[in-house]
């Protein structure tokens, strides 16, 4: 990878819940966080608020955030960021979808997204590498991150290759990889344990008291610890991709 800074989308569609931001900032600071150390300029589009660019060439390479919002929900920009996705497809612009835009990437290319039938996932989750592709690197045989989605692909979109899988079955399309430049995962490699932990403290009714203490229990010292969460080499590999030169 070279020292050129590369210009790098954020395409916003969500923000972190405004209750816990002041621990580690909304999504733009949590990615910028995360991209420490690689060459990369991230540029902020809050897709929410109307601001989407105008061409997928618009900058070097796309990160899609998570969302609280559904990509399912009948939301006024969402037509928008299909179509936005499908370009950048088409352009083989460098894309990393998380979360969120792992789903919408799956539902534009027309895979399926549904709730999960176990309900929510929280906490530390460790999921199967299951291929070696050349955007993702080094090759890992596990990931553990953390989670945080009752939405998930269910059925991957044509030509699309599967990547990676939840251990315990509750997400068996955890990333999958589109093209040579563009690849999704469910999880939240921006996301640090004393967020999640904040988070999961104010959803309680949400998602349950027995599953929230679960999940929380993830989050603890010791148990991270045990296994120690997977960011570096995640951001290894959207460093990585995002930093092809077209």
């Amino acid at each position: 990878m070279s020292d050129t800074v590369t210009r790098v989308g954020l395409l916003l569609c969500g923000h972190v819940d405004p209750r816990s931001q002041h621990l580690r900032g909304d999504y733009f600071e949590l990615f910028t966080t995360l991209l420490l150390g690689h060459p990369i300029e991230l540029v902020r589009y809050d897709v929410q608020a109307g601001k989407l660019p105008h061409s997928a060439l618009e900058c070097d390479g796309w990160i899609c955030s998570p969302s609280r919002a559904s990509v399912y929900d009948d939301l006024p920009w969402l037509s928008a960021m299909e179509e936005l996705h499908r370009d950048i497809v088409s352009s083989e612009v460098p894309y990393v979808g998380i979360c969120f835009g792992h789903q919408l990437l799956a539902q534009t290319l027309g895979g399926t997204v549904a709730r999960a039938s176990g309900g929510w996932n929280v906490g530390v989750h460790e999921y199967i590498v299951e291929a070696a592709l050349p955007c993702i690197a080094p090759r890992v045989d596990r990931l553990a991150l953390i989670a945080s989605h009752q939405d998930q692909v269910v059925e991957p979109p044509p030509g699309a290759r599967v990547f990676a899988r939840a251990e315990d079955g509750s997400c068996p399309v955890g990333g999958m990889v589109v093209g040579e430049r563009a690849w999704t995962i469910q999880l939240h490699p921006e996301f640090l344990p004393d967020l999640a932990d904040h988070l999961l403290a104010g959803r309680i009714d949400l998602i349950g008291a027995e599953k929230v203490a679960r999940a929380r229990a993830t989050l603890t010292p010791a148990a991270l610890g045990a296994r120690p969460l997977s960011r570096p080499t995640v951001a290894s590999w959207i460093a990585t991709t995002l930093c092809i030169r077209r």
